[in-house]
């Protein structure tokens, strides 16, 4: 199995989440992050005076799928999250050696 952690921009959560979904993948946690990568954030005016804005609001989704999954989970975060534009975002993958049901408590490596 393979846990799929994705950075991706907030207003491509639904397309990610449709994506996936194509693939018979329902099962994600997604979660509000923030953060910046080789952007570095922007300036932004508040009242006339000019800040900079370093931690940019993101999303993180993250999936557990099988290992035959992996690959085609992947390609269709990539695809569904870009834009072509600094800030789309990341994809990291890890090995999961087993997970645990907590109801039944049920075992899967």
């Amino acid at each position: 199995m393979k846990l799929i952690k994705s950075i991706v921009r907030p207003n491509k959560v639904d397309d990610v989440k449709d994506a996936l979904a194509k693939l018979n993948i329902a099962g994600m946690t997604v979660t509000e992050v923030r953060g910046h990568g080789k952007q570095k954030g922007h300036t932004a005016i508040y009242r006339g005076k000019e800040y900079n804005v370093s931690l940019l609001p993101k999303m993180e989704v993250e999936i557990v799928v099988p290992d035959s999954l992996a690959d085609e989970a992947i390609k269709a975060i990539v695809e569904a999250a870009r834009t072509g534009e600094i800030g789309d975002g990341r994809v990291f993958v890890f090995p999961v050696l087993e997970s645990h049901r907590i109801r039944t408590g049920e075992k899967e490596s």
